[in-house]
């Protein structure tokens, strides 16, 4: 695995530039910052079973839901959307991830809804927080801490409820300030590799070939694809044993059917898809500290192809929402 690059070395980020001139001169890598305890949950809000600290049960749901589970999944998806619209318009130079992760919880409890990242067993402790925040090298599972937003950088927000006894997931990236023309492209590219990966969810094509799809759009564009994490069924449970691979993979050679919820994720990189680990054993950075980005719809199979659960009721409230 590669690690950052040496000050002479070309820069990730294809500039042509030694890296010291480049990223290295306008970018310092992310650190882990200062992590707030917990916050309560009232106990009259429905909880999932990791509440308590007991583990996840399972994870073999059914990938076909029934009519019932389907209609709580898009009132709870459409809930998700709309919290992660309203925290897209907090974000600015200045503020923390801390704070955001405050308003994602408050606003949750205000809606009747448990944040589902909130105590998940994984790691090396339970997730500590309600919301995932992601800053510009690191691909996933972001801890939100003190540390302040600086104008350039990129953040995706991974925002998750349970309600009505099923999970609504789904994420966005947000520029902060104004940001270096590379960065942009990510970003729109990633929205595309998305629209591309519900293009293919459909009846009569496999679960690989949303993969395929996505991978094919990604590379075209001089980006990479992560493989260390993936998309995955959802529904009572937060996490199914479906898996989503957003490159090619031949093993999933799953149909797929009409009924079946799912969620889309791709993480695009700037240079290398390969992940490395920080101590906490849940935030996820590129191997070179790459810029990274993604989005996520949770999506329905109908015979048609994919109705997309976590679209807000508003989608013209934030243009991170369209995916032409």
């Amino acid at each position: 695995m590669r690690g950052l690059p040496k000050a002479n070395d070309l820069c990730w980020c294809g500039s042509g530039q030694k890296f010291k001139r480049c990223h290295k001169a306008s970018s310092d890598p992310v650190r882990p910052g200062r992590v707030t305890p917990l916050r309560p949950v009232p106990d009259e809000i429905a909880k999932p079973m990791w509440a308590d600290g007991s583990e996840v049960a399972r994870w073999d749901e059914p990938a076909v839901k029934s009519a019932d589970i389907i209609e709580r999944m898009r009132r709870t998806g459409r809930e998700a959307a709309d919290l992660l619209t309203y925290l897209g318009t907090l974000i600015k130079p200045g503020v923390t991830t801390e704070e955001i992760d405050a308003a994602c919880h408050e606003r949750a409890i205000a809606v009747g809804a448990y944040p589902s990242p909130l105590g998940y067993p994984g790691g090396r402790n339970p997730f500590p927080k309600s919301l995932c925040t992601s800053v510009n090298e690191v691909i996933c599972h972001g801890i939100p801490d003190d540390r302040q937003l600086k104008d350039g950088d990129i953040v995706n927000c991974d925002v998750t409820l349970f309600r009505e006894g099923v999970h609504g997931d789904t994420n966005a990236t947000f520029f902060v300030g104004s940001i270096d023309e590379l960065s942009d492209r990510l970003v729109r590219v990633t929205r595309e590799c998305t629209r591309k990966g519900i293009e293919a969810a459909r009846p009569g094509n496999l679960i690989n070939d949303i993969g395929r799809a996505i991978q094919r759009h990604a590379e075209s564009n001089g980006f990479g694809v992560v493989r260390d994490f993936v998309g995955h069924g959802i529904g009572e449970q937060f996490h199914t044993d479906l898996q989503i691979c957003h490159y090619y993979h031949p093993g999933l050679d799953i149909p797929i059917e009409e009924g079946m919820t799912f969620t889309i994720e791709p993480m695009i990189t700037v240079g290398s898809y390969r992940a490395h680990m920080w101590s906490d054993h849940w935030t996820a950075v590129t191997a070179d500290r790459g810029r990274t980005a993604q989005f996520e719809h949770t999506v329905l199979i109908t015979a048609d192809g994919a109705e997309i659960l976590t679209t807000p009721t508003d989608p013209t409230l934030h243009p991170y929402w369209t995916l032409a």
